[in-house]
Order: structure tokens, then sequence, then C-alpha cells
């Protein structure tokens, strides 16, 4: 620990973004990196505490203040290995994770003496930060390389689905020394990463770089091929040893209102997904086009999707945009029923929300308002939740202008295509693949991970289960009766 007094001394400091008006013009990466020097002072901040709760926090469990302590010490090569022995794609998680390390990290529970006496808290490690420019820093000298295993076993494995869960199992399972083939139904492998993130926090040439890694490490991608339709499930189980499950959590929360099928409401991946093809390059068909430009936006729902339905819409050039969210306002603070090490539930700002927009709490829809075929408005109460009930506050009915309607409340579960029926994997209470601590499911040799199995959730958590469905796989794949 090279600076036993950092946190006290040294104040923590974010890295910088470009101006709204600038990240406004397109859509690349806005956040700006952090120079050495100040980097280095930031990781001089992890007090290395008797119990580091960002163990607990990270579902990876990312080894943070060894890491900390090695770019403090300027060993850039040896903090890139410290990281990655506990994640495969720390440049992305550096990118999309909600940090939730930083939630748990000691310092955001520690108070230090401030002005007249009053105690503060200094406010967590940037470990987001440095996580992100460790792993950008070794990728950009060609630190990492692939890691092709020395000696091949001749079993095979597939993978279904190329997200962070489904490329985490597959690079862990070829390094392994297994024959891995990754199954995705788009046109391009990534998944979420490729049709659900915006570019604005996610260039796709990071995917890209990591896709071209795992080929170079053994990995077969099958695009365009959809298992249970292009590929019957019994010639995917003839020809695998082993299964693993990473299909993700595609089926989305609906609006049941009157007008719901009005032309111009669209559920939000249908725009998300959208506009990342037209970055990419793919002409979209006129009939087939969402666009915001000039229009009244508005986002159902405050989560990570419908703040990327702000940026995006702001992109496109919308007329306002408006996010309704049903829940109340969140605290500013941490509540008492709400404690530390626990993820803080609290008010947040995105950077989307910090573009522009408005943004309103405890408000729910009761109909969708068209006008020829097409969305014309809200009709919009404003309402307060008691005992776990939404109650209507009278009076306050109105009708909010809208063009442009976007669902973002979530998901529900795995799409119940041909695969999951003609697999026979048993289900869990809430719809998603039931699978036991290992990852393994009901059926002998298929596994599942990531948002297929635990619901969506975050990209550390897909990554972290696509790695212990490997390990599972692994195992079933070397029992000597095999």
């Amino acid at each position: 620990m090279g600076r036993p007094r950092g946190f006290v001394e040294i104040q923590r400091v974010t890295a910088g973004k470009l101006p709204v008006t600038e990240r406004l013009r397109d859509a690349r990466e806005f956040e700006l990196p952090m120079a050495d020097a100040p980097l280095r002072e930031q990781a001089a901040r992890c007090m290395d505490c008797g119990i580091p709760f960002c163990h607990q926090g990270c579902p990876l469990g990312n080894l943070i203040p060894e890491w900390n302590d090695l770019v403090l010490a300027g060993r850039w090569d040896d903090a890139a290995a410290s990281l990655h022995a506990t994640n495969n794609f720390p440049e992305i998680t550096g990118r999309v994770c909600p940090a939730p390390c930083e939630g748990s990290c000691v310092l955001d529970l520690a108070v230090v003496p401030g002005d007249e006496g009053a105690r503060t808290s200094p406010g967590a490690v940037t470990i987001k930060q440095i996580e992100r420019q460790i792993a950008d820093r070794a990728l950009d000298t060609g630190h990492v390389v692939p890691r092709r295993a020395p000696v091949r076993s001749g079993r095979r494995a597939a993978v279904v689905g190329s997200g962070p869960a489904g490329l985490a199992a597959a690079q862990e399972l070829a390094r392994a020394g297994h024959d891995v083939t990754v199954f995705e139904r788009d046109d391009r492998i990534g998944g979420l990463l490729r049709y659900g993130i915006p570019d604005f926090k996610l260039e796709k040439a990071i995917v890209d770089r990591r896709v071209a890694q795992l080929r170079d490490e053994g990995v077969q991608f099958r695009t365009g091929v959809e298992v249970g339709r292009d590929v019957s499930v019994e010639s995917l189980r003839s020809a695998y040893g082993a299964v693993v499950l990473a299909g993700g959590a595609g089926v989305a929360r609906d609006l049941v209102v009157e007008g719901r099928d009005l032309a111009g409401v669209h559920l939000a991946m249908a725009l998300l997904a959208q506009h990342n093809r037209r970055v990419a390059g793919d002409v979209i068909a006129a009939e087939e086009e969402i666009t915001a430009a000039g229009k009244h936006v508005v986002v159902l729902g405050g989560g990570d999707t419908g703040s990327d339905c702000v940026g995006t819409a702001l992109r496109l050039g919308a007329a306002s945009v408006t996010s309704l969210e049903l829940l109340p306002r969140p605290p500013d603070a941490r509540a008492s029923t709400n404690p530390w090490p626990a993820w803080p539930v609290v008010f947040r700002t995105s950077s989307s929300h910090e573009e522009g927009g408005t943004r309103e709490f405890g408000v729910m829809t009761r109909s969708v308002v068209g006008e020829g075929g097409r969305v014309r408005g809200l009709e919009v109460v404003r309402c307060d939740l008691r005992d776990g009930v939404f109650h209507p506050v009278l009076g306050s009915e109105r009708e909010l202008p809208c063009d442009l309607l976007l669902l973002a409340m979530g998901f529900t579960g795995p799409r119940r295509t041909g695969l999951l029926d003609a697999l026979g994997v048993a289900l869990d209470a809430r719809g998603n693949v039931a699978v036991d601590r290992d990852g393994a499911t009901s059926v002998p040799g298929v596994f599942a991970a990531g948002d297929m199995a635990r619901g969506a959730s975050l990209v550390v958590w897909a990554i972290a289960e696509g790695r212990r469905a490997a390990r599972a796989a692994a195992a079933w794949l070397e029992r000597p009766e095999r």
C-alpha cells in the first residue's frame, strides 16, 4: 500500500466528458481518459481496508485493491494480468457496468473530518475508471494476446447466444482445450453488446476486437442461425458433448392499455437495435425506420434501457424527450432500509439525462391517445405508492404530447422459442431457465448463464455466470467416461 493516507489527502476526481453540444452530433463515445499521473493518484485513494467489500459488490470478484496498488506503482502490465484473471472483458465492464463495486467500497461508508468539524464521506475509489484504463492500455499496447490451449481435448461444446455470458463461456471453454462453436441468431456477434447498448456508451470496434481474439483462440462463430429453427436441437445434442444456453432475457415487459397498437408505439429495443445497425452502416428500409427527428418522444421506464433511449432520441434530433417512471423518485442518500454495502438505491443522473429532456416520477400511463392511427399523446395521472399499491392522485390527470412512445419497462424472461421446449429444461417461477449453483440445468450436459437463467441483470453478472457455466461444462466434458 503506497499511500496509507491517500484516501484522506486526495479528493475523488472523475474523468471528463465532451461537451453536450459536441457529443450529441454523433454516436461516438464521449468519456475522456484520465492522464496517468492523476489516475495513479486516484488509485492511491484505495485504503487497503482489512476486508475489501468491493470484492463482494463485484460479481466477478475482481482483485480491486491489488490492481489499484499496481497502477499506483506504475506496473501496468501486472495490473492488466490481475484484472484479466477474473474478468474476460474489462474494457467493456469499465464502460457499461454501473459499478456495484464502488457502492460497496469502504470509502463510501467512511467519514473524514471536514470544514468546521463536519464529517463527510470521501467518496468511493474511482474503480470503474481505473479498470477501463488498465484494460484499454493493455489492449492498445499489445499486452493482451490470444491464449490458445496448448493441447486440444477433441471434445466439442456449443454456446447458444453471443452476448457477454456466451462470449465469456466460449472463451473459457476454448482455453480449457475444447472445440467451441457459438450460435447467434442475429447477423453479427455480440448480443446485447452489439444491438442493445448504444455506440455512445460502447463503440462496436471494442466488441469486434474481443471477438477477433476469441477467433484466434479457436472459437468458431455461426451467425444468422437460430437453434431450434435453423438447427434442430437433436442435431445439436448429437454433435456437441455440452451445451451452454446464453440467449438472454429478450421478452420485454409490454404496456397493456388502450391505444397500445397505435403506430409510433415501440418497444425500446426496436429503436436501440435499429440505431446500432444504422451506425454500423446498414440501410434501414423506409417502412421500418423508427425516427425521433422533430418528434415529442416519451420514454416509459427509468432504468438503463430508458436512459439509452433518451440519449439515442436526442442524437436523432427529437423536439423533446420526456422520461416517465412509475416508481417514486429515489432518495438522494441511502435510506435506513438500504444499508451499506448493499447497492445504494439513490437518485442518479445518467450521462443521457445530463444531455437534455425532462424526468418525472410517480406517473402512471392510463391510455395512449391517437389520431389517424398514430400516437398523439398519453393520458397520464400522478400516483402514490402506499403498501405496495399505486394509488392515482385525484385531479392530477392530464394529456402529455407524444409522437413517439418507447417502452423501456424491463424484461420478463427468455424467449420461449422451440429451443427451450425441445431441450425440455425446467424453468423457475419467473420463467427463467432453472440452474443449480454451478449453472447446470435439469438436463444433463446442458448449462445456462446470464440473463437467460438469472433474468435481466448486469453485464458483470453475465460474464461471471458465463465463466461459472464454462467450468461446469468443462468438468462435464472431461469426465473419464467420456
